[in-house]
């Protein structure tokens, strides 16, 4: 698999900071967007790749996993475990993204409830605030709808 040193190093600092991964999990995740053609990555791969050891890879491995950001999969005639990016997780993130975004939405309507305030400068902002999430929510569920 061809990999492009400088951009690798750029991805793994952007998955480390986007979704809050370890390092090793961060340059697992970036190696496997390498893999254009899915074929899948070996679990040995990482750690001679990588150069980590067996238990930190498998750790990493597990998290990614358990986060859904990755899968894994058996070929019929290997008993090695192989690993693929999983397609579905910007779907997924997306999904969690907006569920986030309603919840902010139904807080600032307490806030605003709960303040009780006849500044038009105040509503305003809130009216401001409130117009972005919706905006974005409907943006994000017309392009999951494409997906």
């Amino acid at each position: 698999m061809k990999v492009d040193k400088e951009l690798f190093r750029e991805m793994v600092k952007f998955y480390g900071d986007a979704y809050h991964l370890p390092p090793l999990a961060a340059k697992i995740y970036a190696y496997l967007v390498f893999d254009f053609e899915r074929k899948g990555v070996s679990f040995d791969e990482f750690v001679e790749v990588l150069a980590a050891s067996k238990s930190s890879v498998s750790s990493n491995l597990n998290l990614l996993l358990n986060l859904k950001i990755i899968k894994d999969f058996n070929k019929i005639d290997e008993r090695k475990r192989f690993f693929v990016m999983n397609e579905d997780f910007m779907k997924i993130r997306f999904e969690e993204l907006i569920e986030m975004m309603q919840r902010e939405l139904l807080i600032i309507d307490n806030i605003k409830q709960i303040r009780d305030t006849k500044c038009e400068v105040a509503l305003a902002k809130f009216d401001i605030y409130r117009n972005l999430f919706e905006k974005n929510i409907s943006n994000i569920k017309e392009t999951l709808k494409q997906l």
